[in-house]
């Protein structure tokens, strides 16, 4: 059984966080922390086959259908959410479908490289979700124009522009202050964490952040206005 949505009503409501997961590479080491503190599972499309072989079932799944088993139709029937147009991704159609605080998405890196730019690029065509793609070690996300998180001294953080973008930082130990960003120009990989607190601030909300994965909760508490997780 199928239930048919609309272009832009959400399918899931939550009050927490809600873990999405495609159908790219997912460790159960990720799966595990993500719910921990986004326990709410939804998959996009072919990752209801991801999420059911690790014991999982979710609560809802969206995307155009193309991907998903036959088994998993059966085992997942009335929650299937077809999302039918061919234009966006899968990852975009379920993203754009979840109204919570913030979405974890797990199996949209890793995997297949063009993949893995649809995911960064679904990011920067919805600024108004908070977003968080974790995977390979890393944790990315579209920055708000004013950003503060509280890191280990010595941390990794990259910045890469989704558009031209410039900006002003404290707390790196290369200053981005009056540089001009650009996806073909200058980015801003393995820059360095140089006091316990990070600000930024850009024009426009066009820059990717990039932590290691041990920053998630770090990541959550700069995005979020107040404390809408668990870890």
């Amino acid at each position: 059984m199928h239930n048919s949505i609309g272009m832009n009503g959400a399918i899931v409501q939550s009050q927490t966080g809600v873990t999405l997961v495609g159908g790219g590479p997912v460790s159960a080491r990720d799966l595990s922390r993500c719910m921990g503190v986004a326990p709410r599972l939804v998959a996009a499309d072919g990752g209801a086959d991801r999420l059911l072989k690790r014991g999982h079932a979710p609560e809802a799944v969206i995307g155009d259908m193309d991907s998903i088993s036959d088994a998993a139709r059966l085992a997942l029937a009335g929650r299937l959410h077809p999302v039918p147009e061919q234009e966006t991704t899968d990852f975009d159609k379920a993203l754009r479908h979840i109204a919570a605080p913030f979405v974890l998405g797990l199996g949209f890196s890793g995997g297949r490289l063009d993949h893995g730019l649809a995911a960064l690029n679904t990011l920067i065509r919805h600024p108004d979700r908070r977003c968080l793609i974790l995977g390979q070690g890393d944790v990315c996300f579209l920055s708000p124009v004013a950003l503060t998180l509280t890191l280990p001294v010595g941390s990794r953080l990259s910045l890469f522009p989704m558009a031209p973008v410039t900006g002003t930082s404290q707390g790196l130990r290369w200053p981005i202050n009056d540089l001009d960003f650009a996806p073909g120009g200058r980015v801003g990989t393995s820059n360095e964490v140089s006091a316990p607190q990070v600000r930024l601030t850009f024009d426009v909300a066009a820059m990717l952040v990039i932590l290691p994965g041990s920053a998630l909760s770090a990541a959550l508490t700069g995005l979020l206005p107040s404390p809408a997780h668990g870890g």
